[in-house]
């Protein structure tokens, strides 16, 4: 792209000040934002102006309950595994984030969450999908998408640890796209004087950077039917369960969850439930004093079931979601960008709006979702915080109670 092109772009969408610099940059300078301005997506500018809709009827979803599983475990954990078998099945682990929370410089998953071992939040979760894989008698393609400012590291860190012993071939990686980040004007913020303020476009963009890095023929050549998706900070996540995929292909359903029973009324988790009759995850921030307290006789919550980011999804629904666009949700945060005097600096307060896909609109868009509980303290230790609720302290005693030597 050369510069009249790119100014002509910006210029349609008033982005021009993203030029501003450019005669002050060194040639190599002005070709890579030349490269970023020809790469990037400014059609999402126009959607994140637009109104969010406003919530439909909300009406609880029940599950397939601990119990239930239990008296089906055989039939369920055959059907997974017959799937798993046949190629059908693929694992897709979010790991595009950065363990800054955590005091760790590098990708959330080489944290070491090992105390007096070698045991990295990475090898929590290829361990769990080890078992499986051991159990049928063959591997499972696992899909790890990264991000602009983790990938190099990743795949590194993972070579240099030979997958921890799951089969390189069955290994694929990709990048997530980004989108820009802007100000309260609607206005792309700059980084540097010749870069965008880019942030990752969140979780409910796995699919799209997916097909944007060719996989969807990877998919199509092994026959893939499923992809469980699940995020890298669980460190009890179960990927690719025969019992969770067993139970959703019994039910008929087009998507699955796994679930568990929130802790209490003002547990931080989103809640599955029907909207307008359509499966949809309603976050913790959205739901009204009345929802979150709501009982039922048997004084269990109405709106009981909290998502743990773990959904199994079948394929040919997943590529209807890319040809709609999925609603923008901004999140003010703070970004490092370009001053007034010329230099970056990061505010210690929010000062611009980062334009994210969250997957819980990617389930609203499913037919039918299957609930399907677990037991929180089996298969939910999050690692989000260095301490208190959710952090590395609460995840390793969870781990400790599941019998993994720390």
């Amino acid at each position: 792209m050369q510069y009249q092109e790119a100014y002509q772009r910006l210029e349609l969408y008033g982005q021009t000040h993203l030029l501003q610099y450019y005669d002050t940059l060194s040639s190599e300078q002005q070709a890579a934002l030349l490269q970023q301005i020809a790469d990037m997506d400014f059609s999402v500018l126009e959607r994140a102006m637009q109104k969010e809709t406003p919530r439909g009827k909300l009406e609880p979803l029940g599950a397939c309950t601990i119990s239930e599983i239990a008296e089906k475990q055989a039939e369920y954990r055959k059907i997974g595994l017959d799937a798993i078998r046949s190629g059908s099945v693929g694992a897709v682990l979010l790991a595009g984030g950065q363990g800054s929370r955590l005091g760790c410089s590098g990708p959330k998953g080489v944290f070491q969450i090992g105390v007096n071992n070698d045991l990295t939040i990475f090898e929590c979760l290829f361990r769990n999908l080890m078992e499986v894989t051991a159990e049928a008698g063959v591997a499972v393609p696992l899909f790890i998408m990264t991000s602009e400012t983790n990938d190099a590291e990743t795949k590194t860190f993972l070579e240099k640890k030979q997958f921890f012993g799951y089969p390189k071939d069955f290994v694929y990686f990709f990048v997530q796209e980004m989108a820009p980040v802007v100000d309260a004007d609607g206005k792309i913020l700059l980084e540097t004087k010749s870069r965008m303020a880019v942030s990752p476009n969140g979780n409910g963009g796995w699919f799209s950077s997916m097909q944007r890095a060719g996989l969807l023929d990877v998919l199509e050549q092994k026959h893939i039917t499923w992809l469980n998706v699940f995020a890298v900070d669980n460190v009890l996540q179960r990927m690719a369960d025969p019992c969770f995929i067993g139970a959703t292909i019994a039910a008929n359903c087009t998507c699955g969850s796994k679930v568990v029973a929130k802790a209490n009324p003002d547990e931080k988790v989103g809640v599955l439930c029907l909207e307008d009759g359509k499966p949809s995850i309603v976050e913790y921030f959205e739901m009204t004093d009345d929802m979150r307290n709501l009982r039922e006789p048997d004084g269990t919550l109405t709106y009981r079931y909290g998502v743990i980011l773990n959904y199994l999804f079948r394929v040919d629904q997943l590529c209807k979601t890319l040809h709609c666009n999925l609603p923008l949700h901004r999140a003010f945060k703070s970004v490092a960008c370009l001053t007034e005097d010329g230099t970056t600096v990061k505010s210690e307060k929010p000062n611009g709006y980062k334009l994210e896909t969250l997957v819980l609109d990617m389930v609203h868009m499913q037919e039918n979702c299957l609930l399907y509980e677990v037991d929180r303290e089996r298969e939910f230790a999050p690692v989000k915080n260095a301490e208190g609720p959710d952090s590395i302290e609460t995840a390793r005693e969870l781990l400790k109670k599941n019998g993994v030597t720390l």
